[in-house]
């Protein structure tokens, strides 16, 4: 559901108003002797579509390269980060052809360009809505779920639930596509869509699926976690603690979502009643699809305030030269969460000397087999605290994966 720019004085009520389910433009076919000025203005609306656009495509290819280049897909909430990045990323594209529709005050791209808009738009709607939705579980397995299901929380699981839940996603949106098209001179849903109720029940399945379901999971997954996180009065070690800090971030990006599509959804219902459109209603509309818009801006922005992690890769990107040096410290996703072998090799024939003055120290929650070479062998079931002391002329040519904290 987007934007109108002008609404028409007709005796019949504006039914094609609501029919728009991702953030597309509606309008009805009127005389232009008949039409109306309301809302905004379309040049102020235009062009903040295309600041929205510029912010949301900024920031999600900020966050898509840090998960790529510097986190390295190593989680599945890595994974999922990515998801949601692209498909905030994919939902700007159709920002400018809206832009230039409101200028225009007319849909010039063709029938075909509008259904395919709308494809685009509702199938990314859909997908990050499913995807918060899929963090919000995987954060709840992460910290409650049985050791068992640890193992399901792999990257590559992650990435084979994104393509999932990407492709269910087209459900709800390619069976309207078909009922959309430029003939009003917009780009909008036919009436023929309203006929028989179908334009509530469309609605009604859009709000449900795409976003008081979804809703539901997230502050159902959230809400346990909050009361056994009061449960435990804040103990565990650091590595649940970094796990804490992860789950309390992407709530804050779970409310973002609400507070953005919330109201976007209540003036689509209440447009259902609304026989004759007030410029107040009209522009709280257009603020509303602006809002839903702006939702993509958000996730970055959560990033950066909630994990300094976020904050020093966002800036080792934009300015790496002053940007400071990375630890292990306040990682984005599973904190000390090892999914691989972690091979721990000195330069070096001869076995470490212990010394109790150079200490290389990290907590880790070790998922795979963890090996120090030459001399010593971790066991996979350990959890505690390890601890390696070495010489201080092995310290500059002990090499790790990732690299551990050194305590001198």
């Amino acid at each position: 559901m987007a934007s109108r720019g002008s609404v028409g004085v007709s005796p019949e009520p504006d039914a094609g108003a609501w029919l728009e389910m991702t953030s597309l433009p509606w309008a009805e076919s009127v005389d232009e002797d008949e039409v109306v000025e309301l809302g905004l203005s379309p040049h102020w609306l235009a062009w903040l579509y295309l600041l929205v656009c510029v912010c949301g495509v900024f920031g999600n290819t900020l966050v898509a390269l840090v998960v790529v280049r510097l986190d390295r897909l190593s989680s599945s909430t890595s994974v999922y980060m990515l998801t949601l990045a692209l498909a905030d990323g994919l939902f700007m594209l159709g920002l400018p052809l809206l832009a230039t529709q409101t200028l225009l005050q007319r849909w010039p791209f063709g029938d075909d360009a509008c259904r395919m808009l709308l494809v685009l738009d509702g199938m990314n709607q859909f997908t990050s809505a499913f995807c918060l939705t899929a963090m919000s579980v995987d954060r709840l397995l992460a910290l409650s779920g049985p050791l068992r299901v640890q193992s399901w929380r792999s990257p590559r699981r992650a990435a084979l639930v994104s393509v999932l839940l990407a492709l269910a996603s087209l459900a709800p949106v390619l069976p309207v596509a078909a009922h959309f098209s430029a003939r009003s001179g917009f780009c909008a849903a036919e009436a023929e869509l309203a006929e028989g109720g179908g334009g509530l029940l469309f609605l009604g399945g859009a709000f449900g699926v795409g976003f008081a379901l979804p809703l539901a999971i997230m502050l159902g997954s959230y809400g346990v976690l909050a009361c056994r996180g009061r449960g435990q009065g804040g103990g565990g070690g650091a590595s649940e603690c970094g796990e804490r800090q992860v789950t309390a971030m992407l709530a804050c990006v779970a409310a973002a979502f609400a507070v953005c599509w919330f109201p976007f959804y209540l003036l689509n219902f209440l447009a259902l009643w609304q026989e004759e459109q007030s410029d107040a209603f009209v522009t709280a509309f257009q603020v509303s699809v602006l809002l839903s818009y702006a939702w993509s801006c958000t996730t970055p922005l959560v990033y950066a305030r909630c994990s300094a992690r976020f904050r020093q890769h966002f800036a080792t990107l934009l300015c790496p030269r002053k940007a400071p040096p990375t630890t292990l410290q306040d990682m984005p996703t599973e904190q000390y969460d090892l999914s691989d072998t972690l091979t721990v090799t000195p330069d070096l024939a001869s076995p470490p000397t212990a010394t109790p003055h150079v200490i290389v120290t990290s907590n880790l929650t070790v998922t795979s087999d963890l090996t120090v070479t030459p001399d010593l062998t971790v066991t996979p079931d350990l959890t505690d605290t390890i601890t390696v002391k070495v010489t201080p002329e092995l310290r500059d040519t002990l090499t790790a994966t990732p690299d551990l904290p050194v305590e001198v």
